[in-house]
């Protein structure tokens, strides 16, 4: 299921080639123009999906797991997150996704016992809250005419939009060259309480690198209720590097 439903989403037929002129975007507030500027080199394609791998670490019961991912994202359409988690030595395949609306997790060890599972209308939101923060890997779709930008400091970026149903605000922090330091926004989910709601979600980035004329973070530590001056030791919960990544 996880295999095709990637293969589905990273063949969707592509919409008819845009390119990015540093002119279009002369009207944005200048904290935004300098993230954009240095996320997408001039003459870029404006893609709208991508196909990674990652690999690093996710916290599990108090314990730091290794992990190898894939995943494809489609913006505004989708995304299957597909890996292998090692517990206690022992291999855990599962996905988790969101395309079209419905979100779901599968987790199993040994790819034969459910260990982790769930689906509904919470799940979804979830994983489209998930999609939606890892936009900042597709810079290029943030210049759709449903990006609205904004910004409070010379070192704070701010983009909303809607998709999949559900508003958010995405808040980056940069530097004097629009380089990402760290993203915070509200996330609907679960995290140490019974009720679903929504809370604050993000993560730190210590390194980027550029692939096909796009620049990101791919180093990268992420968490919920990652507070601002808050150790972030209290709030990581899943730590890893993209190692490759292909546009579309």
């Amino acid at each position: 299921m996880a295999n095709r439903d990637m293969k589905l989403l990273w063949q969707a037929p592509a919409e008819v080639p845009r390119f990015f002129e540093p002119a279009g975007i002369a009207s944005l507030p200048e904290p935004a123009r300098r993230y954009l500027l240095h996320s997408i080199a001039p003459g870029t394609p404006l893609v709208t999906a991508f196909k990674l791998r990652m690999r690093g670490e996710i916290k599990l019961k108090g314990t730091w797991c290794p992990f190898t991912a894939e995943q494809v994202t489609r913006a505004w359409d989708g995304f299957v997150w597909r890996a292998r988690v090692v517990m206690k030595g022992l291999p855990v395949f599962g996905s988790d996704r969101w395309i079209k609306g419905t979100g779901a997790m599968k987790w199993k060890l040994l790819g034969l016992l459910s260990v982790a599972s769930g689906d509904g209308p919470d799940i979804s939101r979830s994983a489209l809250g998930r999609m939606q923060g890892e936009m900042i890997w597709l810079p290029t779709a943030l210049l759709q005419p449903q990006v609205k930008w904004s910004s409070r400091a010379d070192d704070h970026v701010r983009a909303e939009f809607e998709s999949g149903g559900s508003f958010v605000a995405l808040d980056l922090s940069i530097d004097a060259d629009g380089r990402v330091h760290s993203l915070a926004y509200l996330r609907w989910g679960n995290p140490g309480v019974e009720r679903f709601g929504e809370h604050p979600f993000g993560g730190e980035f210590d390194s980027e690198s550029t692939f096909q004329g796009v620049t990101i973070p791919n180093g990268m530590h992420i968490g919920w209720n990652n507070h601002p001056g808050r150790p972030r030791q209290e709030w990581e919960g899943f730590r890893a590097t993209i190692e490759y990544i292909e546009f579309r």
